[in-house]
């Protein structure tokens, strides 16, 4: 049985099944991204819902483990060497993930290292644009008068969004005929950006062809659907 007392996150949000990953989390497009993965393994793991709208990812047990306060974060149990290995960020626990299992990412080196390099594409560009868009558009960014902010972001989407039409032209994934941690770390994201976030007329989104294809062939994944609703809300 392994003992996950050292971390005070466990005090708060304790484990019924210390044995398995610990996912601590919530339904966003970053926290999806690892339960969407997790699911996609067959990974035994344990979710728990961290209440983003009550702040709970600043409590002194989450930034404890997550001193950056965002979510998600795991620990493993059964890390390296068998010691227990916290991890926060939702890219590095993607390719941890993968590098466990020795699945979601090409065998070729170049291969892996470019699967790599589309994970950071989604983690420097794509998820603050989207985010920062999904502020000024839906949340409340929109109450401001001056929408200068508002047409950066959405110009700046739309010039990524770009990119990654271009990339998916004539592949089925990102990385070609195989599905990767490339494409997790980016489905949620685009999800949230034509549905939830409603911006999709702000990126003429109605124009791209590539992009509908693999979201529609992503989301029909069973692990992605289970996914994105793990770790259910409280």
């Amino acid at each position: 049985m392994a003992d996950l007392s050292s971390f005070p996150i466990a005090s708060r949000w304790p484990a019924a099944h210390p044995d398995r990953i610990q996912l601590y989390s919530t339904p966003t497009p970053n926290g999806v991204k690892v339960s969407i993965a997790l699911e996609e393994l067959g990974l035994p793991y344990e979710p728990h819902f961290v209440d983003i709208g009550q702040n709970q990812s600043w409590t002194p047990e989450f930034l404890s483990l997550n001193p950056n306060g965002k979510i998600p974060a795991i620990i493993d149990p059964d890390g390296p060497g068998g010691a227990p290995l916290p991890l926060f960020e939702s890219g590095a626990i993607l390719l941890y993930l993968a590098e466990k299992t020795g699945r979601l990412l090409p065998a070729d080196p170049a291969a892996r290292i470019q699967a790599i390099q589309w994970v950071f594409f989604q983690m420097g560009g794509v998820g603050p644009m989207f985010g920062q868009l999904g502020y000024f558009h839906k949340f409340a960014g929109r109450e401001l008068e001056d929408k200068r902010p508002l047409q950066r972001y959405a110009a700046e989407s739309k010039r990524l969004l770009g990119v990654l039409e271009t990339r998916l032209a004539g592949r089925a994934w990102i990385m070609g005929d195989d599905y990767s941690i490339a494409d997790i770390s980016l489905l949620g994201w685009v999800r949230n950006l034509v549905g939830f976030y409603g911006a999709g007329e702000l990126v003429d989104y109605d124009k791209l062809t590539e992009i509908p294809r693999w979201l529609e062939a992503g989301l029909a994944r069973p692990a992605v659907q289970r996914g994105l609703t793990i770790p259910a809300r409280g």
